[in-house]
């Protein structure tokens, strides 16, 4: 006979270490957005998850990226090298591409990734929140996208190439715009 959902997952029980403020129930929303990474990340889809402050979309990202997360099957794996960056209004273009170039080593000539075999997933949290410049461009954004459009950004150190950047996962998290943001 059918099942409902919900009859198909385990009964939560609290892990007596934790401390309070450790404590995450998961609900209805959390299991199913954490079922959804784990989805698209196994087929190396990039994510952008939006909603109201108060959601849980941080929590639950960095519960799964740290493994914590139980709730399916396979959460993140050996081969994923989890890393989290929180964007501000102070956040600048030279902050973000040095936080990610800190976490990516040479491969070959002119290509950059995480260790051989590995994918790095970055967790840009608060994605909306750079201040916008005078033509209305948030620059720590603008070099995500050079990564998504031209697959790497140039080096400011030397001869301006542009790096390959290779083996990436992103993971974005925002309120909705308006309010600052």
């Amino acid at each position: 006979g059918w099942k409902t959902w919900m009859e198909t997952t385990e009964e939560y029980v609290v892990d007596s270490k934790l401390t309070f403020s450790e404590l995450v129930v998961p609900t209805t929303d959390s299991v199913r957005n954490t079922y959804l990474l784990d989805l698209l990340l196994m087929k190396n889809n990039h994510i952008l998850m939006v909603g109201e402050t108060g959601t849980g979309k941080t929590v639950n990202i960095a519960q799964y990226l740290s493994g914590a997360s139980k709730s399916c099957g396979n959460p993140i794996g050996a081969h994923v090298m989890p890393y989290t960056m929180t964007f501000s209004a102070q956040t600048s273009a030279n902050m973000t591409q040095d936080m990610l170039d800190g976490r990516i080593d040479k491969r070959k000539r002119g290509v950059f990734g995480p260790p051989a075999g590995k994918k790095l997933a970055v967790y840009v949290d608060d994605l909306n929140m750079p201040k916008r410049e005078t033509y209305g461009a948030q620059p720590p954004i603008e070099i995500l996208r050079q990564w998504f459009d031209q697959a790497g950004w140039y080096d400011r150190s030397g001869m301006l190439e542009l790096r390959n950047i290779v083996d990436l996962l992103f993971i974005g998290s925002m309120g909705p715009p308006g309010g600052g943001r």
